[in-house]
């Protein structure tokens, strides 16, 4: 099963969360920024329904897949 890691940072004058390459918005507390990373991730795990998704690639490409509404990783918040 795979892990997400929401990690708290500074970013763009104040506090954000990134997963990845991907940054949230920004909040004006580190606080904040853990509390919309802990959300997100509760909300991460809830299973939903599978269904049919398209997404870009990095190189550009369209990909079809289908998302097993079962299939959710774990999820953790590195403070």
């Amino acid at each position: 099963m795979a892990t997400v890691t929401y990690h708290i940072v500074e970013h763009d004058g104040g506090w954000a969360y990134r997963v990845g390459d991907v940054y949230s918005e920004t909040f004006r507390s580190r606080d904040l920024a853990v509390k919309a990373a802990e959300r997100a991730a509760r909300e991460q795990r809830v299973a939903g329904e599978t269904t049919g998704i398209t997404w870009e690639d990095k190189d550009g490409h369209w990909r079809d897949e289908v998302a097993e509404g079962g299939d959710r990783p774990e999820t953790n918040v590195d403070e």
